[in-house]
């Protein structure tokens, strides 16, 4: 039993690695060195299964057309995977450059948010700086809001941030490397994998009713348009219903705070095993 675990005082929030759902167990912060161990040990295991996920967007994107070195770029310079799995998505299905672009970025424009509320926590200026900002993905940020103060959100935000670039980016290479071996990918079914996959993302996030309502309406837009617009433009038309649903219900994080529990998840018993 890792000190400080259990009992009624444990909370912790849910994080979601892919189609998975990893609940973060945070400790109480009476044993400084165990709570940073804690820490430690939940952001390697997001950056470990978020790492691995590399595999699939590497052999996708060369399955797109995309080549090695095209694909370690996208990974290391747009490091967010959800839009490069849209990225590469338009590209795979012959649309326009300029709209999976476009496709991306919007999908990415959560990271600008996590950005704001992230600044006053990092504080860090400079070259730095500039790391931070590239490391503020969704799994760096949900770690570092499960933390019970700044200090160990600051601890939690770093090596979830670094192990997951570090992680993503080795496998996506080893994807890449595997998917050119395989040569052609239709003959494996690779050239609709990219779009199952990112739907394999999406799936876990549409749990409430306004999520399921969004994701409806950019379903309806990007059937209608299919059949009249080139490839890509539906994608991105529908990617515009979720920022018009967004302003009207702007994210409100809270970092460095202990999370509480939800009611359906399991609490810890009185030796750290989960109570029914």
């Amino acid at each position: 039993m890792v000190p400080g675990w259990g009992g009624a005082a444990a909370s912790g929030m849910r994080v979601m690695v892919g189609p998975h759902a990893i609940l973060l167990r945070v400790p109480p912060a009476d044993d400084a060195r165990a709570v940073r161990r804690a820490v430690v040990r939940q952001a390697m295991s997001v950056a470990v299964a978020t790492g691995v996920y590399g595999i699939s967007f590497g052999a996708l994107a060369v399955a797109a057309g995309l080549d090695l070195a095209q694909t370690v770029a996208l990974s290391l310079l747009m490091f967010t995977g959800g839009s490069q799995f849209a990225f590469i998505g338009v590209v795979g299905s012959g649309g326009a450059p300029v709209a999976a672009v476009a496709t991306a970025g919007l999908l990415g424009a959560r990271n600008a948010l996590y950005g704001a509320v992230m600044a006053p926590l990092v504080r860090t200026p400079g070259l730095r700086g500039l790391a931070a900002a590239h490391v503020t993905i969704d799994e760096s940020v949900a770690v570092a809001n499960a933390q019970p103060d700044p200090p160990t959100a600051r601890l939690g935000f770093w090596w979830t941030g670094v192990g997951v670039f570090v992680l993503w980016n080795a496998f996506t290479v080893l994807g890449a490397v595997v998917g050119d071996a395989l040569g052609d990918p239709t003959r494996w079914g690779l050239d609709a994998a990219a779009a199952a996959a990112f739907l394999g993302l999406l799936w876990p996030r549409l749990g409430g009713r306004a999520a399921q309502g969004v994701a409806a309406g950019a379903v309806v837009v990007a059937l209608l348009l299919t059949p009249v617009a080139p490839a890509g433009i539906p994608v991105l038309a529908a990617a515009l219903v979720a920022v018009l649903a967004g302003w009207r219900t702007p994210p409100t994080p809270t970092l460095g705070r202990r999370a509480r529990p939800r009611a359906d998840e399991a609490r810890p018993g009185p030796e750290g095993v989960p109570s029914a």
